[in-house]
């Protein structure tokens, strides 16, 4: 009796494993009826990683409401193979707290995720199933998901832009040389103290010089003549007229002991914004009061009415300002030649000590060697506390991609004006520090700034945003067409390319592979000598299917 009880406990045993290990294997056999989609259809690096949303239906009937399925996303690649930790599912009579899968039929979607390793441009996505059911399991057919992955995010030009603060250096500087000539009221007759006076051994001295200087140009001369604003304006008018006329007769005698062009003669009447600068620059008690009258009034009967009426003010005017109203300025457009680039590099060689803060910085830009270049911005900074050299340092160490001498140079820059701004985010875009660089380079909010924005955009997916920051900005033609090819703005990108290197003929290939253009593909890719290019295009799922 006991080997018989034994005996049916064994077959029943027995039994059990099959029927459990036949739901297993039914599972597995059933694998092909279970579907699988993925989006997007071509694995996409994004932001360093690969994040495909996959969509599994289970048909009904499939999946058995005692089993548990391991399912493994693997990402296979030249070179090896990237696994994520198992995603599990239980059938409904499982009592574990993994996603429950009805034998109904369900529908499961799952976001996946790996980090980019260099070689999974051709590649496969694949998932590895398992399922169990006690202490039974068995292996799933695997299912290939998706392939390659598309890489052309990379293709960005990260490096950022900083642009050296420019000088102020003048290759022609103009200035005036000036002399004048006083009057008495009511009057034009030009007095023997006024030719004698400092004003105009002044002016003739200047005149003098500057002829005698082979670099100094007088390109014309002038007269103006005014009136005080007092007395009715026909009057001054014709006072002005009269003083214009004496002031340029006099001009004419100097001419003949001095090199002296013949002037253009201008007859400026009442001189108000004279009358204006100059009771703002007085000690006039109630200056403020006559400058709101000037403000409030523009005829000018009715100001000077204004004016008298204050008596007390009229009298000091009539002693401070009006009296230098009435006159006669005799100019002289002058230009001088500065230094040329030549002389510039010769002075830096032999007598350095004569360049001044702008002439330095100027002469900096004209020599290539960039330990010369130092060399001028440190004299800059040492004799003239110079800001500009200071930042333009920072510059040049981030052209050398010497990251932590640029911040040196940096931290010793007083002010955090948008450049510095700007400047510290491509410091922190080389460091990967995406999320610092953003918020400099919008706080900054210059054009380099704008460019340095957009890569941070392309860095990080959005390429929508980095689409409408780069599309007015000037300079920035690479990245702007990689904006828009990657926002599928096909005719844009074709349209935004206005420079020709070897990275922007390849994103022409790549428009024309997502136009269907095999003959577009072909040219634009037997244009490319760059040889790291070239290797790329080998394995880019852009170009499956191509021929080239």
């Amino acid at each position: 009796m006991m080997n018989r009880t034994f005996r049916i406990l064994a077959a029943a045993a027995m039994l059990a494993a099959a029927v459990s290990c036949a739901s297993v294997e039914k599972m597995a056999k059933m694998a092909e009826n279970v579907k699988v989609t993925c989006d997007p259809g071509v694995l996409e690096v994004v932001g360093g990683a690969i994040d495909p949303v996959v969509t599994v239906t289970y048909p009904a009937d499939y999946f058995n409401p005692k089993a548990i399925l391991e399912v493994t996303p693997v990402i296979v690649y030249d070179g090896g193979e990237v696994a994520m930790k198992p995603l599990v599912y239980q059938g409904e009579k499982v009592k574990d707290n993994y996603k429950v899968v009805s034998s109904d039929g369900q529908t499961v979607t799952e976001r996946l995720h790996f980090d980019y390793v260099e070689g999974m441009e051709k590649s496969r996505l694949e998932l590895r199933g398992v399922a169990r059911k006690g202490e039974r399991s068995i292996a799933l057919p695997t299912k290939k998901v998706a392939d390659g992955a598309n890489t052309t995010y990379m293709l960005v030009k990260r490096s950022g832009f900083v642009t050296p603060k420019s000088d102020a250096y003048q290759d022609v500087i103009s200035s005036t040389a000036e002399g004048q000539i006083k009057y008495l009221v009511n009057s034009s007759e030009v007095r023997k103290s006024e030719l004698n006076g400092q004003s105009i051994k002044d002016f003739l001295a200047a005149i003098d010089q500057i002829n005698a200087d082979e670099r100094t140009t007088i390109t014309g001369t002038e007269i103006l003549a005014y009136a005080s604003p007092e007395g009715p304006e026909n009057k001054n008018n014709q006072l002005a007229d009269a003083r214009s006329s004496s002031a340029n007769k006099a001009m004419k005698e100097m001419g003949k002991k001095h090199d002296i062009a013949t002037p253009t003669v201008q007859s400026l009447g009442e001189d108000w914004e004279g009358f204006q600068q100059l009771v703002r620059e007085s000690n006039i008690q109630d200056k403020e009061l006559i400058l709101r009258v000037l403000s409030m009034y523009s005829d000018p009967a009715v100001r000077e009415s204004e004016i008298r009426n204050m008596s007390q003010v009229f009298t000091a005017l009539k002693g401070e300002v009006l009296p230098e109203l009435r006159r006669a300025r005799l100019i002289a457009n002058v230009e001088y030649q500065n230094y040329t680039s030549e002389e510039l590099l010769n002075l830096l060689d032999n007598n350095a000590d004569v360049l001044d803060e702008e002439a330095l910085l100027r002469t900096a830009t004209l020599v290539k060697d960039n330990g010369q270049k130092e060399e001028i911005y440190r004299r800059a900074v040492s004799k003239y506390g110079s800001e500009r050299a200071q930042f333009n340092l920072a510059t040049l160490y981030l052209s050398e991609n010497k990251l932590s001498r640029a911040e040196d140079a940096l931290a010793k820059v007083h002010s955090d004006d948008p450049d510095v701004l700007n400047a510290k985010g491509v410091i922190a875009l080389r460091q990967d520090d995406l999320a610092t660089a953003a918020n400099l380079f919008r706080r900054a909010g210059t054009a380099d700034a704008k460019k340095n924005l957009g890569i941070v955009q392309l860095l990080t997916g959005q390429y929508d945003d980095a689409a409408k920051t780069l599309a007015d900005v000037d300079g920035c033609c690479h990245n702007t067409v990689l904006a828009y090819i990657l926002t599928d703005q096909l005719s844009k990108a074709k349209s935004a390319v206005h420079c020709k290197d070897q990275k922007v003929v390849y994103l022409q290939a790549i428009i024309a592979a997502r136009q269907g253009d095999a003959a577009g593909v072909r040219e634009y890719l037997g244009k490319i000598t760059n040889q790291a290019l070239l290797n790329r295009a080998k394995t880019d799922v852009e170009f499956a299917g191509y021929e080239w």
